[in-house]
C-alpha cells in the first residue's frame, strides 16, 4: 500500500493555490496525498490534483479556547486513523493545535510559518497567547520552515523556536512555466498604462494608499488605469467593506474587478504591479507579476524587499507612505517603454534563478529526505 502524506491548511483555495505543486510531486513519488481544510469552492479542484479530501472546521480567527481544544483532539483522531509518516501544517491554527495534535497521536511533523498575521503583530492579549502557544507547539516538530528572514529573526529573538529547528525556503515557488508572459507588445503607443494591485482587499496591504497615491498621479497623467483584483470583505479586522470599495470606485480613480481564478488574464494585460503592504511572508502575486514581466513598485518591507533590486527590477517605497509610493509609481510612468520592459525581463530572471517551484519542491524533500 502507498505510505499517506497529510497536508493541512485553514482554506482549501490556499492549498490548491501555493501548494499544487508540492503535492503533485508527492504523487508522483507515489505517495498518498490527504489535504485537510475547510470546504470551500476551491475543494473539487484539489481532488482533481490526484490526492484525497478531508473536511475539517478551522474558525481561523476565533479565539473560544474550547473550540481550539476540540480541534486539537479531532486531528489528533483524524492522524490516527489515517497514520501519516508526516503531516505538514501552514497557517498558525495549523500550526499550533494541528502540531500538537500530531504529537499526541505520536505522527512525525512539520510546520510551515507563511507569515505572522494580523493576530500575531499586533501587542494585545489576544497576541501574547499565541506567542504562548507557538512556543510550547514548535518544540514538537521535526523542522520549522520560514519564507522570510525577518519572520525566522522574530521568532528565534522571542524564543519562540530552536535555531536548529529552524529551515528557511525561498516562498511557496512559483511555476514560471505557468507564469509566463507571451512575448509581444503589451504597450502600443499612447495607449494607457495599467497599474494593478492584486490581494486581499485589506487595509495592510496598503490599498488605501494605493488608492490616494491614484488621486495624486491622475492629475499628471489622467489616462492612467489603477486597478484592483482580489476578494473583498474578507474575514479580517483590516478588511475592506464592500460600501468603502464602492465609495472608491465612484469617487476616486479605482477599477475593481473582484476576484478571479484567472489572474494571469489580469497580469497580462497590465503593465507594473503594485503592493503597498505593511507585511507579506513572501508575496505570491508579486512573484506571479514578476514570472509575468512586468515591474514590480512595493513597500520596503520583509516579503517584498526580498523580490526587488530597487531600480532593477522595481521601486521600493516606504511603508504607509502615499507619497513615496506616487513618486515611485511615477517613476514607473516617466520610464520609456522599453525601459519598462527591461525591468520585467530582470525580474523574470531573479524569479527563474532564486524563487522557482522546482526550487522550493527539491528543499522540501531534501529537509524531510524522501525519495
Amino acid at each position: 500500500m502507498k505510505k499517506n502524506i497529510v497536508l493541512i491548511g485553514n482554506s482549501s483555495w490556499s492549498i490548491l493555490k501555493f501548494r499544487s505543486g508540492l503535492i503533485k510531486r508527492f504523487i508522483m513519488l507515489n505517495y498518498n496525498v490527504i489535504v485537510i481544510a475547510p470546504l470551500d469552492e476551491h475543494t473539487l479542484d484539489i481532488k482533481k490534483l490526484g490526492c484525497e479530501y478531508n473536511n475539517i472546521r478551522i474558525d481561523k480567527k476565533g479565539t473560544n479556547p474550547v473550540n481550539d481544544l476540540i480541534l486539537i483532539f479531532q486531528l489528533r483522531s483524524i492522524y490516527k486513523r489515517l497514520k501519516p509518516i508526516f503531516v505538514i501544517h501552514y497557517s498558525i491554527k495549523p500550526n499550533i493545535y494541528g502540531t500538537i495534535a500530531a504529537y499526541l497521536a505520536n505522527i512525525k511533523s512539520y510546520a510551515v510559518v507563511t507569515g505572522l498575521g494580523y493576530t500575531f503583530i499586533n501587542e494585545n492579549i489576544t497576541s501574547k497567547i499565541t506567542r504562548i502557544l507557538y512556543k510550547l507547539a514548535f518544540k514538537v516538530p521535526e523542522k520549522v520552515f520560514f519564507l522570510s528572514e525577518d519572520d525566522k529573526s522574530t521568532f528565534i529573538l522571542k524564543n519562540l523556536v530552536r535555531e536548529d529547528k529552524v529551515v528557511m525556503i525561498p516562498g511557496e515557488g512559483i511555476n514560471t512555466d505557468l507564469f509566463n508572459s507571451v512575448d509581444q507588445e503589451n504597450q502600443q503607443k499612447g495607449s494607457k498604462i495599467k497599474f494593478l494591485l492584486i490581494a486581499r482587499m485589506l487595509f495592510d496591504k496598503g490599498v488605501r494608499e494605493y488608492v490616494e497615491a491614484s488621486d495624486i498621479l491622475k492629475v499628471e497623467f489622467p489616462e492612467v488605469e489603477f486597478g484592483l483584483l482580489g476578494y473583498l470583505d474578507v474575514e479580517n479586522p483590516t478588511a475592506v467593506s464592500k460600501k468603502q470599495m464602492k465609495e472608491w470606485e465612484l469617487n476616486n480613480n479605482i477599477v475593481f474587478y473582484g476576484s478571479s481564478d484567472n489572474v494571469k488574464f489580469f497580469i497580462q494585460d497590465s503593465d507594473c504591479i503594485v503592493l503597498p503592504s505593511y507585511r507579506e511572508g513572501l508575496s505570491m502575486t508579486l512573484m506571479e507579476g514578476a514570472s509575468m514581466k512586468k515591474p514590480l513598485v512595493a513597500s520596503n518591507v520583509s516579503g517584498c524587499r526580498e523580490l526587488i533590486d530597487d531600480g532593477i527590477n522595481g521601486y521600493l517605497c516606504r511603508k504607509k507612505d502615499t507619497k513615496d509610493l506616487a513618486n515611485k509609481m511615477r517613476a514607473m510612468l516617466n520610464l520609456s517603454d522599453e525601459r519598462r520592459k527591461n525591468m520585467g525581463l530582470l525580474g523574470r530572471a531573479k524569479m527563474v534563478e532564486q524563487f522557482d517551484e522546482e526550487i522550493v519542491i527539491n528543499k522540501y524533500l531534501s529537509i524531510i529526505n524522501i525519495e
